[in-house]
This record gives C-alpha cells, structure tokens and sequence, in this order.
C-alpha cells in the first residue's frame, strides 16, 4: 500500500507541475514556464525540510501523511483558481503571491514523499522504484489530459489523485473517517471538472496582461492553448497561447480578382511566388493559410503544407471552421501534413521549387517545462542544408523575419546559408541571396519584415532584373539584390574576405547556429545585456524574445540561492544537526551533485531527439517515460546488484559517466540514419538507447541514500530535500550550458558531474 501511496503522490505532482508550465506559458509569457520549473522542484525540496517538523507532530504517521494528501487535493484547486483570476496589473508583488501559492502544492507533497521515504529507508530501492513509476505514469497521463479536458481541468485532476493517495494512507493508518473524507473529496473534485468544462468557472480570462474576449473556441495540447476569435480588424484569427497569432485566409479561390493576386503575390512574403509562379511548393508552418494562398495565386497546383499543431491544421481548420477559409485545406491542389516541419524534409524524397517559413515561432513552452527557451530546430546551419538539398536546381528558400536596425534575426539568416552553401561545394554566397523589406518605417518596433530569398544555384541576371521588377511593383525596400553597389551589414556580411572578424566587431550575435545549439533568436551578448535593456524599447519584438536570456541568469542565480538553502535550514532552524564524523556532511554534495546530473542529461536528451522522433510532444514522452521506467528498474535491482556497497557504486558512477559520453556522440549520427524509419520504430529505438544509462541512474540516488541512513538516519530527509532543490539548479543550468556551449557539451556536464559524485563518495 505504501508503495501506490508514494506513485499516486508522484504521478499527482508531476502532472500538475507540466501543467502548470502549460498554464504560466499562456497567463504569463513564455519565460515564466521557467518559473514553474522553479516553483515546482523549489516547493518539493521546502517539504523535505518542513518534514522534519511534521515528524514531531502528534499521531501516527500515515494518518498524518493522509490529512496532508487530502488537504493538499484543495490547496491545488485554491492555487489555480488565484493564478487564473489574476487581473491584467501584474505587479512585482501579483507575481510573488502567484509563486508562494503555486509553491504550496509541491511543498505539501515534497513532506509526504521525505517522509513516506525516511520511513521506509529499508526498503529503499523499491519505494524509490514507485516513486520514479508514478512519475512515468503522470508523464503518460499528462497529454490525453490535456488534449481532453485542457489546462485548468489537468491541475484540478492531479487534486483528484492526492485525494486517491489520502484514501490509501488514511486506510494504512487505520482511519475510516478519513478514508470517507478523501473518496468524497476526490468525488466533489471530479464533479468540478464535469461542472468546469461546461461552464469556465476556473478558467484563463487574462493572459499577457490583457482581457482576453470574444474566443469562439478554445483547445488545449501539451505545447498549446488554441483559440479562435476576431482581431482588431474583425479577421477570425488562430491565437496560440494567447499570444502568437495567424489570421485564416478567407477568398474565393476559384474566382479570385485580379487585385487579390497581385496583393498576394507583391508583398514581402509573396515574393517567391511572383519570382517562381506556378512553383512545386513546401510551406513550413502554414498556420491559417495566408503562405498557401500566395501560393495559389501564383497558379501552384502542387502545394505542401508542414503544420506542427494538429488543433490548427485538422480541429480548425478541417473539422470546426473550414468555412472561415472557404474550405482551402480540401483543396486538391494542398496537401497538409502534421509534423515538425524539419523532421518532414529530412525525410521527404521530394524536390521543390519554393520552400517557405514565414515568421515560424510561437514563443510557447511545451509540457517540457520550459527546458529550452524559444530555441528552434527550423533555423539552424544544418536545417538549411538539409532544405537546399530539397530543392531543384532553380529552386529558392524564402524565409521571413522580423526587421531590426540594425539587422539581427535577417542577418543571421544569411550566415547560415553561407554555412550550407558551403558544404554544398557553393562558395559566392553573394551570388544566392536577395533581400527585401516591408513596412520598413515600422522597423523600430513591431511590423517591419524582412523577406530572404536563398536559391540553390547562382540567382540569374533575368532572376535580379525580376526581382527588382517585383519589388517596385509591390513598393517593397531593395535591401540587397547582387551586383548592386550597399554597403549596409547584409552587403558586408556577404562579401567579406573574414566573416569571423565581422562578427566579432558587429554589436549582436549574428554568428550560424548549429542543431548542437540550435538558439537562433538570441542575439544579445552576454556582455551586452545591461545595455541592451536599458536602451531598448520595450515594445519590439527583440526585445520580447531577448528578456528570456536575464531571466535564466536571474534563475540560475535562484537555483543556487534555493539550493544553500536547502543545505542551511535544517541545522539552523529546526536544530537538526548532522554528526562531527568525518565524511558525513561532505557526503551531501553527493545528492547534489547526482539531482544536477540526472536533470542535465534528460533535459539534453529531450532537445536532441526532437529531430528523430519528429515532435517535441513525442521528445518529451518518449524520453522523459524511458528514462524514469528504466531508472526505476535500476532502483528496485540496485540493492540485488550490490551497489549498496561502495566498491560496486563507484562502478555504476564510472557507468554512468561513459555511456552518457557514448550517448553524447553517437546521437546526430542515428538520428541522421533512421529519420526515415516509421514513427513506432523510432520511439522503439530511442527507448533502447535510453534505458541502459536510464538503469545505471537509477541506482545511485537510492544506494547513496541507504549509505547515510547508516550514519545518521535523521539526515536522510534533508538528502531528499537537498536533492530536489539540485533539480531547479539543475533545469536553469541545462538550458544555460545548451545555450552557450551547446546539447552535446551539456551531456558530457551531466556525465561528468556523475565523476564529481565518485569523488564525495571516495572522501
């Protein structure tokens, strides 16, 4: 029983913690996903200290471990219910109250789990298993929840599990009332949900500051929150997150005027079409239509569209509201698909003559947690490679970005193609790349679009003439066309006999990034934060994506902070100190050092096989399930392997340390070779290779913890506390090494710190 008690706890907070990433990514912006993360694991290790109170207090245990899961059900609902009523003034003190009470949850769980552990530290490696299986399950559980009762109702439904755990450690601890108290409980929560999903009463009604109104729909995944309702031109408009937005094209496709074409076709991102009419095409992020649409005014017959959401490209835009568009996705001439639209060419055998990404970016976490920032597998030296190799020898890439001055997300648009067209063997990127704006008095804020034309084989003299032709017919900016006399940064970034030195001497980081760190949005020096935000208006677009990179400093900073807490409470508040025996307190660094690693490598992991399994949703199942299954097969057999011993728990450190290297080496060469393997098999096979590390990971942490109970049982507690504040170190820091270093190096860290817990072991 104590066992189901401890998974259903687990399962209960990991659900609620992913949800809540869901939800603050909507409230809030996308950063505060990191908040989450850091309320979430900062909360399970305050439990772990407060447990040390709740030991002293009178009654048997599991009748108090029962009262805690049955209290904690509500606290749940009571949390929610404030972040989601907050109003549109989002004051630093709004904010502080949203993290003490989302904090709650997780401390009152983090209690009942330091406790269900210390009590039964003779079993250690089994309550482990279950704790690391509940897990799993909550992260199994967690998407179909989401996909069918949406975001708030998730949470509500992890209130419903802590009341299943309070009815179990009620009836361990003998106590029929209380049992009859968390079934009518769990019961009243279930009736919640049925009453909230008819009537909204816990619902988002602000989100990103303002009121949200007039949604004709709304539907939940684990990386979205889709909406549908009118903008400020009365246009039905595709929301994500309440924050990003497509408008759903609307025209008479069979009898479209004149005017209509020549509107579609003369603007920034119609621009391929005017150049290529009538193109075989592949649109990456077709949204509400709008790219199909040039397309189709050109005269395309052959058009491809890659939707990573299924709620825009089939509940939308097929199922509920194919009218807003005049049915455009029944079209013969579209074909859509739903997948990550890197994952779809890498596999694809198809050539095409025009492929297009028009500003390609939600800004929204996933159910991951936030564990990367707004990277973007789209936009990377090997993306390009990988889309040049896909088209025909006339073909051309037409990306569309937002314009700065001076140029950031544009610029390194073409530092990326020359990566690419380098390794295709072309070696005058100047030759390939034309460049034109839109709105260009809008460029110092939101509006101003840069429109980037790549094309696979040298741009013709006819090409140059005609683009120039097309851009003084739409009344577009000539940004730079070859052969042309500019002496502006795509000009010099182009033609420069050192493209390192212009980088460095250029004031943002416009430097190619690779799928090792795939950050192509962040172009602010770390040197150069302080006075990019005290410089910049507050209301552009880079501004809004590069505030991200102070807030993973300022959290990392947290991390660190929660962390010396965690080592410093029990001794100076609650008067339990540990032993003056040599080794023991030193020993603690062990439980950090093992809470860094784990996070590290899974969060590393996550990003890498994004590409191979062909959605983030799929990245975050697959790895985060094989990963705690296999750790918690490692922590049940750990004490039948005899790692118990010291001898054989320096092997398995050793253990970790190499295969996570292996792991660190071997991975962009597989997921290169079996991208064009079906989906199951791919799930299959990186289950495989994650579950022989996952297994050695799963013994350290239980046989470090029967190695302190050994010399002083009190502290085992503190062990467990210390080792889930490690956790939010461990998130912040992952996202921090990928984006400075990179995922590779982020696993050798990871690998590496499994050495640095060797080393505690040894002293």
């Amino acid at each position: 029983m104590v066992y189901l008690g401890v998974a259903l706890t687990t399962l209960a907070t990991l659900m609620l913690e992913l949800s809540l990433t869901r939800i603050f990514s909507v409230v809030f912006y996308y950063h505060f996903a990191f908040l989450a993360i850091s309320v979430a694991l900062f909360g399970l290790g305050t439990g772990g200290v407060f447990s040390y109170l709740v030991a002293g207090w009178r009654g048997p245990l599991f009748q108090k471990l029962g009262l805690l899961s049955l209290v904690n059900a509500f606290v749940v609902v009571g949390s929610v219910s404030f972040v989601l009523s907050r109003g549109a003034d989002m004051t630093n003190v709004t904010l502080a109250l949203v993290y003490l009470m989302s904090a709650l949850p997780f401390l009152l769980a983090g209690t009942v789990v330091s406790l269900a552990i210390s009590e039964t530290i003779e079993r250690i490696e089994r309550v482990y298993f279950w704790d690391l299986f509940g897990a799993a399950g909550g992260c199994l559980l967690l998407i179909p929840l989401l996909n069918s009762l949406g975001g708030p109702n998730t949470v509500i439904a992890a209130g419903v599990l802590f009341s299943a755990a309070s009815a179990i450690w009620f009836t361990m601890g003998g106590a029929a009332r209380g049992r009859i108290a968390a079934v009518a409980g769990a019961l009243a929560l279930v009736l919640l949900i049925a009453y909230n999903g008819k009537n909204h009463l816990i619902d988002v009604r602000y989100a990103k500051g303002q009121q949200l109104r007039e949604e004709m729909f709304v539907k939940w995944n684990s990386f979205s929150r889709i909406a549908v309702a009118p903008d400020d031109n009365r246009i039905p408009t595709v929301y994500i997150d309440a924050d990003a937005s497509t408008a759903i094209a609307n025209y008479n496709w069979d009898n479209m005027t004149e005017q209509e074409r020549h509107d579609l076709m003369y603007d920034g991102p119609g621009f391929p079409y005017a150049m290529r009419p009538g193109a075989k095409t592949l649109i990456i992020g077709p949204g509400g239509g709008w790219d199909v649409a040039r397309a189709l005014a050109s005269g395309s017959k052959d058009i491809t569209g890659v939707e990573i959401n299924p709620i825009i490209a089939n509940t939308v835009m097929r199922e509920r509201y194919p009218q807003l568009s005049q049915r455009l996705y029944f079209r013969p001439e579209v074909h859509i698909q739903v997948e990550d639209g890197r994952s779809f060419v890498r596999r694809s055998t198809e050539k095409y003559q025009v492929l297009q990404a028009t500003l390609v970016d939600t800004w929204a976490s996933t159910a991951a947690g936030a564990f990367a920032l707004s990277e973007n597998n789209l936009y990377t030296s090997d993306a390009f490679y990988d889309y040049l190799s896909h088209l025909t020898d006339d073909g051309l890439m037409a990306f569309t970005r937002w314009g700065f001055k001076p140029p950031r997300e544009s610029l390194r648009l073409l530092t990326l193609a020359m990566d690419a067209l380098n390794r295709l063997g072309e070696k005058e990127a100047w030759r390939h790349v034309i460049v034109t704006r839109q709105h260009a008095q809008l460029i110092g804020g939101w509006g101003a679009t840069d429109t980037v034309l790549i094309s696979r084989k040298p741009f013709t003299t006819e090409d140059i003439n005609n683009a120039r032709r097309i851009m003084a017919a739409g009344r577009m900016e000539s940004v730079y066309v070859p052969g042309d006399v500019n002496t502006n940064p795509f000009a010099r970034v182009l033609r420069t006999n050192d493209l390192e030195a212009f980088i460095d001497d250029y004031p943002f980081d416009v430097s190619a990034v690779n799928d090792n760190r795939p950050f192509f949005f962040y172009t602010v020096q770390p040197h150069d934060l302080w006075d990019f935000f005290t410089s910049s208006k507050t209301d552009s677009a880079d501004y809004k994506i590069n505030r991200a990179v102070p807030l993973l400093f300022g959290l990392v900073a947290i991390s660190l902070l929660a962390t010396a807490i965690m080592l410093a409470l029990p001794p100076l508040l609650l008067g339990s100190r540990l032993p003056a025996e040599k080794g023991v307190r030193t020993f603690l660094l062990y439980f950090l050092c093992v809470g860094v690693g784990y996070i590290l490598i899974q969060v590393a992991l996550i990003q890498k096989f994004v590409l191979f399994l062909g959605h983030p949703t799929y990245a975050l199942t697959v790895i985060i399930f094989s990963m705690l299954v296999s750790s918690s097969i490692g922590s049940f057999y750990s004490r039948r392997l005899g790692t118990f011993e010291d001898g054989k728990l320096r092997y398995v450190l050793v253990t970790v340390a190499l295969l996570v290297t292996v792991l660190a080496f071997s991975v962009a060469p597989l997921v290169q070779a079996g991208v064009g393997l079906p989906l199951g098999v791919r799930m299959m096979l990186t289950a495989l290779l994650i579950a022989p590390v996952g297994f050695a990971m799963g013994m350290p942490f239980p046989s470090g913890l029967a190695r302190l109970e050994k010399r002083h049982r009190p502290a085992v507690r503190w062990a467990w506390s210390l080792n889930a504040a490690s956790s939010v170190l461990g998130s912040a820091l992952a996202i921090f090494l990928a984006l400075y270093l990179g995922l590779r190096e982020t696993l050798l860290v990871g690998g590496s710190l499994y050495l640095a817990a060797l080393a505690t072991l040894r002293r």
